[in-house]
């Protein structure tokens, strides 16, 4: 094996590494958020007011825009 091509295989596992610890930041990060939903956000359904609605609205448009650029959607169609 080259010097070159044991730098590459190095980088190569060590980006691997770098992407596997942010998808776990990343799942945990959704398991988070769906038991969050599925506690409406801890907002009481009887009492919620304009804004429980903002702030969903505005976390909304934020997760739409991170599933736009991993989907290619929107503005990020190719």
């Amino acid at each position: 094996m080259t010097d070159r091509t044991a730098r590459a295989a190095r980088n190569q596992a060590n980006s691997l590494a770098a992407f596997l610890a942010k998808k776990a930041e990343f799942d945990a990060l959704l398991a988070e958020l769906t038991q969050a939903s599925a506690d409406h956000f801890g907002a009481d359904p009887e009492t919620v007011l304009w804004g429980e609605a903002a702030w969903l609205s505005d976390a909304t448009a934020k997760l739409k825009d991170v599933a736009d650029q991993h989907l290619s959607r929107g503005e990020y169609a190719a």
